[in-house]
């Protein structure tokens, strides 16, 4: 399988918006850190292992956004629904999750007008 060389052009999609991304930081994983598993008979170093769960991380990205579906995107805020990650390579991943956040950003003479979005995954990949 080749190696993504260019993160042009990842997408997300969900609940049927038009998104049009200008950066997008997928999900990661959290392996939510160490059991101690030291014990009084322990001689000279501490011990520890790994926990049994991981967690999907949340999955941030700028878009730019068409004002028409301003309340659209407003609307799936809180929605639980399948969230899908096309990578440049045309690989996708997929899970459930919700559209927590929709921070438009500043609007001014001369910049396109973005906003930023967070979705929290609700388990793992799909």
């Amino acid at each position: 399988m080749p190696l993504l060389t260019d993160g042009f052009s990842t997408r997300i999609t969900f609940g049927g918006i038009t998104l049009y991304e200008k950066s997008v930081t997928p999900p990661g994983v959290d392996g939510g850190g160490e059991v101690n598993t030291t014990t009084m008979g322990t001689v000279t170093w501490r011990s520890k292992q790994p926990k049994a769960l991981k967690t999907l991380t949340n999955c941030k990205a700028t878009v730019a956004y068409a004002s028409a579906d301003y309340t659209t995107l407003v609307a799936q805020v809180n929605v639980v629904q399948t969230i899908t990650i096309t990578f440049s390579d045309d690989t996708t991943i997929s899970f459930s999750g919700w559209l927590d956040k929709f921070t438009p950003g500043d609007s001014s003479e001369g910049e396109q007008p973005t906003a930023e979005i967070e979705i929290i995954p609700v388990g793992g990949l799909t």
